[in-house]
């Protein structure tokens, strides 16, 4: 946990305004319930009050969800939870209303949803966000549909009563620009300082300076993507020097091709010497 506390550290230092422990880019499908408690408690032991804390808290058994929620509220200094539609059981949407709900009345703390049905099978739609929202209280909503008429939707359906997160680094600019309240990033693993500063200048109505951020690390935003993330992540955090290059199964590491790709852009980028 030594390096997890260092890559705490800097990212802190790069001005984040918050962090999320076990996000699914931080490989929370291959921890056991033990190794998920524990790099919440060492990352919010690192971060030491500087920014809040948000746990990923996610199962497709609602009793499941519910327990971890549960779990996740005891760890004393986390400020929120961040929990994602159910997978495989692709679910109506009454079955996330009810699902979500279940959550949100299990636990103290905030709880932000999470949309992304490229990998979970289900969407949550925006009118049952705003049905939640007359039953419940949301720490904020992260939009991962890709789908940027259902994000207009959502914002202007529940932007008031709940933020709405861009979570895709590629259409962000586009999400911000039509009232997003910020960014959960998967770019920010390996470029922090860029992508606050590529959000704060957005939210500021800074485009040329947004637009030309964007510019530069839009291949690395889709470079993260190349092969199954978080894969290239974790490959270029090695290369930098903050990670080790380790994966559990199923995951695997990029094919030497892929990595070659990412050594030149990582280095174009000026994030490793060449």
């Amino acid at each position: 946990m030594r390096r997890m506390a260092a890559l705490v550290d800097w990212q802190i230092s790069c001005g984040v305004n918050f962090l999320v422990a076990c996000g699914t880019t931080g490989e929370t499908p291959t921890l056991n319930d033990e190794e998920w408690l524990e790099v919440i408690r060492t990352t919010v032991d690192a971060a030491k009050g500087r920014v809040p804390v948000v746990a990923g808290c996610t199962h497709n058994s609602t009793r499941e969800a519910v327990k971890k929620a549960e779990k996740a509220s005891e760890v004393s200094g986390l400020s929120a939870l961040l929990t994602a539609n159910p997978y495989y059981n692709k679910p109506s949407q009454e079955g996330q209303f009810q699902h979500f709900l279940a959550i949100v009345n299990s636990t103290k703390l905030p709880v932000l949803l999470y949309n992304i049905p490229s990998r979970t099978g289900t969407n949550l739609e925006p009118r049952t966000v705003a049905r939640l929202l007359e039953q419940a209280s949301l720490g904020g909503v992260k939009e991962s549909s890709g789908n940027l008429q259902q994000i207009t939707e959502l914002i202007h359906l529940v932007a008031k009563a709940a933020p709405v997160f861009a979570g895709d680094d590629n259409i962000a600019l586009a999400a911000l620009g039509v009232g997003a309240a910020g960014l959960i990033s998967v770019a920010s693993n390996e470029i922090p300082r860029e992508m606050v500063k590529l959000v704060q200048s957005a939210l500021s109505d800074n485009w040329d300076t947004a637009r030309a951020l964007n510019a530069k690390y839009y291949e690395l935003m889709l470079a993260n993507f190349w092969e199954p993330s978080p894969g290239p992540v974790k490959c270029l955090l090695a290369m930098m020097g903050r990670v080790e290059e380790i994966y559990r199964l199923p995951l695997t590491a990029p094919s030497s091709a892929t990595k070659e790709r990412l050594r030149k852009l990582a280095v174009s980028l000026g994030l490793i010497v060449g």
